[in-house]
């Protein structure tokens, strides 16, 4: 076994480029920066981008269902809601940049009661700690459901937080990547 894994150590996989690792860690470092900087714009820009990700993905999966007719009903709904939730998106970015990020959070709160309800029930076969974790979580869910804009403005900076050390991240391992 120890012969196997020193050969692998010695084999390089080149997958992704190097610069590739690179434009993503940039591009996430960006747009973390901008999402403290400035965001409200900043989230009015991603949210029209994943308008025309859901309009174009909703279009080529009505085009491969033309050549692939597994579970056609269900892709068809996707292709079609996809579609329209993206013309929607395009056609009212401001709306949307208010919708869009309100609708996760509120989802994140019903999810938070839910799984701290199921931590409860877990409680009785696994003593206190799930259930200190289960009311944490319906707090939690509670306080984002209560109030959705604590969450949008907490969610923005959780993403622009994730984008900057992810970018950081990334940019170390494709200069990693570049050298080794």
């Amino acid at each position: 076994m120890s012969e196997f894994s020193a050969e692998l150590s010695e084999i390089k996989i080149d997958l992704v480029p190097w610069w590739l690792v690179l434009l993503e860690g940039l591009a996430a470092l960006i747009i973390g920066i901008y999402l403290f900087i400035s965001p409200a714009p900043t989230v009015v820009l991603l949210v029209a981008i994943l308008g025309w990700y859901w309009l174009i993905t909703g279009i080529l999966t009505l085009v491969t269902l033309i050549m692939d007719r597994t579970n056609a009903t269900w892709r068809a709904l996707s292709a079609l809601l996809g579609i329209v939730a993206g013309i929607v998106i395009i056609g009212h970015p401001f709306w949307s940049a208010a919708i869009v990020p309100g609708t996760l959070v509120i989802i994140a709160g019903v999810l938070g009661v839910c799984f701290g309800f199921i931590s409860l029930f877990w409680a009785l076969k696994e003593g206190w700690g799930a259930a200190a974790m289960g009311v944490i979580s319906i707090i939690f869910g509670l306080v984002l459901i209560g109030s959705p804009l604590i969450g949008i403005v907490m969610l923005i900076y959780i993403l622009g937080a994730l984008g900057v050390a992810g970018g950081i991240a990334s940019i170390y391992l494709a200069l990693k990547l570049r050298s080794g």
